[in-house]
């Protein structure tokens, strides 16, 4: 007997339930194969959507959106500012007068000064 036999394998019981499937799938092979598949698909989309929104409100709840205050980190004993104030304390500032100092360098660091 050859090892491999040109035969192909055939269910032992010719009436079982696999065996009825695979007769009828031979001849309606949409109907028994691909719209089950697309029906799985197309529940699985509808099933997970309310899952999915689930997902994303629990998400929006730990997330809050802040205020640009207590971004900052500040609170409640602030100054208020004024911009008039704010403009006359400019002003009273000598911004003409000033002097160009280089930040000191961490040893080792290039300090870009051309030798």
């Amino acid at each position: 007997m050859a090892p491999f036999t040109s035969k192909s394998f055939r269910a032992t019981l010719p009436n079982s339930l696999a065996a009825k499937y695979r007769r009828a799938l031979a001849k309606h092979p949409f109907a028994l194969f691909g719209l089950p598949f697309l029906t799985t698909i197309v529940a699985g989309s509808f099933l997970l959507t309310p899952a999915t929104a689930l997902r994303y409100e629990r998400y929006d709840r730990k997330v809050q959106q802040i205020t640009h205050e207590e971004a900052m980190g500040l609170g409640q004993n602030r100054r208020k500012v004024n911009m008039k104030d704010e403009y006359y304390r400019l002003q009273a500032k000598d911004l003409e007068n000033w002097e160009q100092r280089r930040v000191k360098r961490l040893p080792g660091e290039i300090d870009g000064v051309l030798e």
